[in-house]
């Protein structure tokens, strides 16, 4: 028998296409309009939406490629945006691994194992949470500062500060896993032992292989976090060979003239990696965000 759908559910239905549609459209439309100014001749931020004339000179700048003058000369890009944007993928890949290893151990212990001052450090962590980074910026630099007088390898204008910094902000990682660990029974990692298994060996062959999906959602929103930050990096490096690109991209944009084209060109660069890493990783996302929800 056919299901008969009432007049008022269509249109019901009806909206609510219209609104994902409305939706998606406000979504998409930055994106589509930076694609627009980085095809446009100039470094224009207005005109029409849909260049009239295709123009490729913002993305050999991005891509390093030299442009001919005027005069016939051949002339190099002046700022490094490939070399940025390594920069920026080696620091989102290092912090990402870096705080995946310490969240993922950590949450173990806040989820299986009792301890004094357990409650309190979970809560702890949970006000550190609560103050973003921007307010510890002189304590950052002065932190760095003083570090790099006896490592120079960890101290101002170097890449592992940046990593080292951004591995500090691991506490919403630590919740995230350990909602998702305390969704495994622990009766799993019982067995383990039984079967002769050592507390590390039932943690790295039993409980992390199952906890796959939260472990790659918290690597990708770590790599994010990394790629995109911008407060943290413009304290800690200075020279321009070691500028990640949220930081190297301010270049475009100075006081007397703006370089809306090259900024757009950077800026979709920039997205690459992210889009690549959440390709790869799609397949564990939606499970690895709902499966740590709910505590059954």
């Amino acid at each position: 028998m056919p299901i008969v759908i009432s007049k008022k559910q269509r249109w019901r239905v009806l909206v609510a296409h219209l609104f994902l549609i409305i939706l998606c459209a406000m979504v998409i439309f930055p994106y589509l309009l930076t694609i627009s100014i980085s095809l446009r001749p100039g470094n224009f931020a207005t005109g029409s939406i849909i260049p009239q004339t295709i123009s490729l000179e913002h993305w050999r700048f991005a891509l390093g490629i030299p442009i001919q003058g005027e005069d016939g000369h051949w002339i190099k890009p002046d700022l490094p945006v490939l070399r940025w944007l390594w920069n920026s993928i080696k620091v989102a890949v290092a912090s990402g691994c870096i705080a995946l290893l310490l969240s993922t151990t950590a949450a173990y212990a806040f989820a299986r194992m009792r301890f004094r001052g357990k409650k309190m450090a979970l809560t702890g962590l949970m006000l550190m949470q609560m103050f973003p980074a921007v307010l510890a910026l002189v304590a950052i630099h002065a932190i760095f500062s003083r570090i790099g007088n006896a490592s120079p390898l960890l101290g101002i204008d170097s890449l592992w500060a940046v990593i080292l910094a951004y591995s500090g902000g691991i506490a919403l990682h630590i919740w995230t896993i350990k909602g998702f660990y305390e969704t495994i029974p622990s009766e799993i990692e019982d067995a383990a032992k039984v079967d002769g298994a050592t507390p590390w060996q039932a943690f790295w062959r039993v409980l992390l292989p199952m906890a796959l999906p939260i472990l790659m959602v918290v690597f990708l929103l770590a790599f994010i976090g990394a790629i995109i930050e911008y407060p943290v990096a413009s304290v800690l490096l200075y020279q321009q060979k070691n500028l990640t690109l949220a930081v190297g991209s301010k270049m475009f944009l100075y006081e007397q003239k703006y370089l809306w084209g090259d900024f757009a060109a950077a800026a979709i660069l920039s997205g690459l990696p992210i889009t690549l890493v959440y390709m790869l990783a799609q397949r564990w996302m939606i499970s690895g965000l709902t499966s740590g929800g709910t505590k059954g």
